[in-house]
């Protein structure tokens, strides 16, 4: 680690320490499944920090002074496209459970290399971030692509599979989703392997068949909207996208978020779920740093391994997620008290944490660029040959994989301000979503304005945070 890192990160370790308090730990940037980052910053880090912070802070300050029907009538907005059915929709699901059987065949029987099998780089690059990108902004490709949709199709059609309910019972809310998630993020960030070919392929068959037959017990539309967590997750993103769909299949362009301004108030379980899909990015960033290894005694040059750091990763996993819904709670509860109304808690948490979706893009984005960019082109030579008998299925089985295309003075200069704009700008779309939904609670400007200022605070906090991780050193 270079000097001028390691001046960096004293002086801005105190910074942080001193500006944040509570926050510190509620990061959102490092890079997982990817090669190690060491980018020098081409600006002093307090003009991004300043400049980010500004510019949440400001946009609030503006949509302030904005009339509510004008805004509303700017979000309602929509260009019609064009219309297309959903005639091929099983189609398209049985290409993709195809797909899935052959990954999970990979997992078993294909290379042991992680960056020579297709099956980690595809859940870990294609789908956890390259599908979350499309999701936020094409809408719910998901729904097509799921391999799910199709055989339960044709399941329930040849043998008339009867349901043991109609639906998921109500008090289960969207917990089972919120539980799997939480799995899942612990499989990618605490497990020793997730990268290990033959126990992700173990993983990954034995959710994708539970998940199966319980579609088959509650039904499909009750399942995946509540149960399935990549469903209830890439649905929540999709409602940020840019595209809409209705019921009669009329696609129409709309703003970024616009959607998220007709939801109905999320459950407790719900708003868990989406706070919980903030905080594991959060928390994957914050496991790589050098504040981290340092605050449970640990030589960051002199790694113990994964295994080693299970607890420390598990108890870390958690303590994020309460922390993060602690400072949410606590911001709606002092926005309902500024506001002086009689608004219930649960209904403006449940509206108001929809505000979490772009911000929980944005990290998205921002945290795995680097991944999609390096281990995207190793994915593209995996999936070429995936048992690594000598294949050349798409032409790209020896495509040549240009690691520096994320290193370089090039690269850190357009890497490093495309994150801090994903950030910012994911920021400044949740406060223009948060003044919106406001608006919808409050009776009055003045009472919706002081609803969502101690968000506000939270999430002009969540930037800076965002943004000085960029420029913190990581080992691991």
């Amino acid at each position: 680690m270079s000097k001028q890192f390691n001046h960096r990160q004293s002086r801005w370790a105190a910074l942080a320490a001193a500006s944040a308090g509570a926050f510190l730990f509620l990061p959102a940037e490092a890079l997982a499944h990817a090669s190690d980052r060491g980018h020098v910053l081409l600006l002093p880090t307090n003009y991004y920090l300043a400049g980010g912070a500004f510019a949440v802070a400001a946009s609030f300050l503006v949509l302030s002074l904005v009339p509510a029907d004008a805004l509303d009538r700017v979000w309602h907005g929509r260009l019609f496209l064009f219309r297309f059915a959903d005639g091929a929709r099983v189609a398209v699901s049985l290409l993709s459970f195809t797909l899935f059987v052959a990954l999970i065949a990979a997992g078993f029987w294909g290379s042991r290399d992680p960056l020579s099998n297709p099956l980690p780089l595809t859940i870990w690059t294609l789908l956890w971030t390259g599908m979350t990108l499309a999701q936020g902004m094409f809408g719910n490709l998901w729904s097509w692509l799921n391999p799910w949709y199709g055989p339960w199709r044709i399941v329930t059609r040849l043998t008339r599979a009867g349901r043991w309910g109609e639906h998921m019972p109500s008090w289960l809310g969207y917990w089972p989703a919120f539980l799997f998630f939480f799995g899942f993020s612990w499989f990618e960030l605490v497990y020793p392997a997730p990268d290990d070919p033959a126990k992700l392929a173990m993983a990954a068959g034995i959710y994708w068949l539970l998940s199966f037959v319980l579609m088959l017990v509650f039904g499909y539309e009750s399942w995946s909207s509540r149960g399935e967590f990549l469903s209830v997750f890439f649905s929540m993103l999709a409602r940020f996208s840019i595209l809409e769909r209705n019921e009669s299949g009329k696609l129409s362009l709309c703003w970024p978020g616009a959607k998220l301004l007709d939801v109905e108030p999320l459950p407790l379980s719900g708003a868990a779920f989406l706070l919980l899909a903030l905080s594991s990015v959060s928390f994957d960033g914050l496991m790589r740093t050098f504040f981290w290894f340092g605050l449970n005694g640990i030589n960051p040059l002199e790694l113990p391994g994964r295994t080693a750091m299970i607890g420390i990763g598990s108890m870390g996993i958690v303590t994020t997620f309460l922390l993060l819904a602690l400072l949410f709670g606590v911001s709606i509860l002092a926005g309902l008290s500024l506001a002086g109304g009689r608004l219930p808690f649960d209904r403006v948490a449940g509206l108001l944490v929809w505000s979490i979706v772009p911000i929980a893009l944005a990290y998205h984005i921002a945290h795995y660029l680097t991944d999609v960019l390096v281990n995207g082109q190793y994915a593209l030579v995996a999936l070429s040959d995936p048992f690594s008998l000598g294949w050349d299925l798409f032409g790209t089985a020896h495509m040549p994989v240009t690691a520096g295309i994320a290193a370089g003075a090039d690269a850190a200069w357009w890497l490093w301000n495309l994150q801090a704009a994903l950030i910012v700008g994911g920021h400044i779309l949740a406060v223009l979503v948060a003044h919106a939904t406001a608006s919808r609670l409050a009776p009055t400007m003045p009472q919706a304005v002081l609803l969502q200022v101690p968000l506000t605070v939270l999430m002009v906090a969540y930037t800076l945070f965002g943004l000085w991780l960029l420029a913190t050193p990581t080992a691991g």
